[in-house]
């Protein structure tokens, strides 16, 4: 396979007994950061952050849920191979599980009802009036749904931001996959809404085995008001987790928080002591230069999901990936929910996200394929605060991986295996994922769920789950 490195691998003595060992893949692999001080590394090394390259013919062995080396497959002994698992991936590549940093898994259910229609209407007229139906039931029919759908497309990580997340945790804890679950709450719902985000977070954060971990879920800067800010941001100080917030979503809401408080969203974060703790800031588009004052200091414990696809379809402006890169921000991928962006393709958000940025910028050299793939990986990881255990093949972190067939037509042939993983690969071509070490998709089968039933009775529900008759949880009016 072209585009590929040796690498001076491992000593044979290295490769100690294993659960697992994946054999002949092409692994893509980055070099380690230094610890995150952004605002004082210099530019080089926050250019490096846009890296990757790729080993040729390489094993990857994992025991107990951990990555234990990286070598060429020719070094592995027999003795190891045959204490161990195998998982032929000759002709494969194999990546960094894949995460996505922000979405609403359980909107599967509401995949494809709001189309066309300006922001303000979709939440208004179709999305909030729809969710005052929602039973516990329909929550966990759709995160399974939407699980399933993620695992066959490489993702083994994702960031949740919705209600009844008990049932979301249910369906994950039962599927096999990652997740950071955050609670969504509104100041409308009284100070039981931050409460009860809290008590969730406080109850699942290390459930299934660590795969669980939570984070605090104000709705928004125009739906949470500054008190509950600030005490979102104490919960998380306490409990040692990030905050997770949709803030400056477009740029009509940052005009429209200066217009009526003389502030910008971002500010609001700094402000109520939400950056301080940590946070994933959802889209971000109406992040502005000014806002660089509130972000840079904590850029080790804050980042930007990007949605590149649904800003596209709702007529936005995209997040501002090149100036938050030259400032140090960590900005990583991510989908929304399927209401708004119809997949939970993160494949897809990266090839998106890729052109978009040239597009903006008017620039074919920014945003090069290999920094596209560190943002699919090690920066996205970086978004979840879990840069140290996942987003890389390195011996060490967590044995997270997706192995991706390039045969087909679309891939080939293959000049540039980076521009390939980005600008041509399809959710399709991904065969195995592993979680933990685990097999949960096998030669592009699931081996925890079957969808059959979820998909059946969501489908007997859309006549209830799409009566906009009811009311609204909600008025949209940043």
């Amino acid at each position: 396979m072209s585009a590929t490195t040796p690498n001076p691998a491992s000593a044979p003595d290295e490769v100690t007994l294993v659960d697992t060992v994946i054999t002949g893949a092409t692994v893509l692999t980055h070099t380690t950061r230094p610890a995150p001080a952004y605002p004082e590394l210099p530019r080089e090394d926050v250019e490096a952050r846009g890296t990757a390259t790729f080993l040729d013919d390489h094993a990857i062995g994992t025991r107990g849920g951990v990555i234990a080396w990286v070598v060429p497959t020719a070094s592995v002994p027999a003795s190891v191979l045959d204490a161990a698992a195998r998982i032929d991936a000759h002709g494969l590549v194999a990546i960094p599980g894949l995460m996505n940093g922000h979405t609403h898994s359980p909107m599967t259910m509401f995949r494809g009802s709001a189309e066309d229609v300006p922001t303000n209407e979709w939440f208004n007229k179709h999305i909030w009036p729809m969710e005052v139906n929602l039973t516990d039931r329909d929550v966990y029919l759709g995160a399974q749904l939407a699980i399933g759908e993620m695992l066959l497309g490489g993702v083994t990580s994702f960031a949740d931001h919705y209600f009844a997340t008990d049932q979301i945790a249910r369906a994950v804890e039962e599927s096999g996959a990652r997740a950071l679950l955050a609670s969504t709450f509104f100041s409308s719902q009284g100070p039981a809404g931050v409460e009860s985000s809290a008590a969730f977070a406080e109850r699942w954060n290390g459930a299934a085995g660590g795969r669980i971990r939570t984070a605090m879920g104000p709705h928004a800067t125009y739906t949470v008001d500054d008190a509950d800010l600030e005490l979102t941001a104490a919960h998380a100080r306490r409990l040692g987790i990030r905050t997770h917030i949709h803030a400056a979503e477009n740029m009509q809401q940052t005009e429209s928080s200066l217009a009526k408080r003389g502030v910008t969203p971002i500010q609001v974060l700094h402000d109520t002591g939400v950056l301080e703790a940590g946070a994933i800031i959802a889209h971000g588009t109406g992040i502005v230069e000014s806002d660089l004052e509130w972000l840079v200091p904590y850029a080790d414990r804050v980042g930007v999901a990007s949605c590149s696809k649904v800003y596209m379809k709702h007529a936005h402006t995209t997040t501002p990936v090149r100036m938050l890169h030259d400032a140090g921000v960590t900005v990583g991928l991510g989908t929304d929910g399927p209401a708004s962006n119809n997949t939970l393709d993160v494949l897809e958000s990266l090839r998106i996200l890729s052109l978009k940025q040239k597009d903006a910028h008017l620039d074919a050299t920014w945003l090069t394929s290999q920094h596209a793939l560190d943002i699919a990986t090690r920066q996205s990881a970086a978004v979840f605060g879990q840069e140290a255990s996942l987003g890389a093949l390195l011996p060490g972190y967590t044995a997270d991986i997706v192995l991706i067939d390039p045969s087909a037509p679309h891939m080939q042939p293959m000049h540039d295996l980076a521009a390939a993983l980005v600008l041509s690969v399809r959710a399709s071509d991904v065969r195995t994922v592993l979680v933990d070490g685990e097999v949960v998709v096998r030669d592009g089968r699931l081996t925890r769920l079957d969808l059959g039933e979820a998909i059946a009775e969501l489908n007997a529900r859309i006549p209830e789950l799409t009566d906009r008759s009811r009311g609204s949880i909600q008025d949209y009016a940043p």
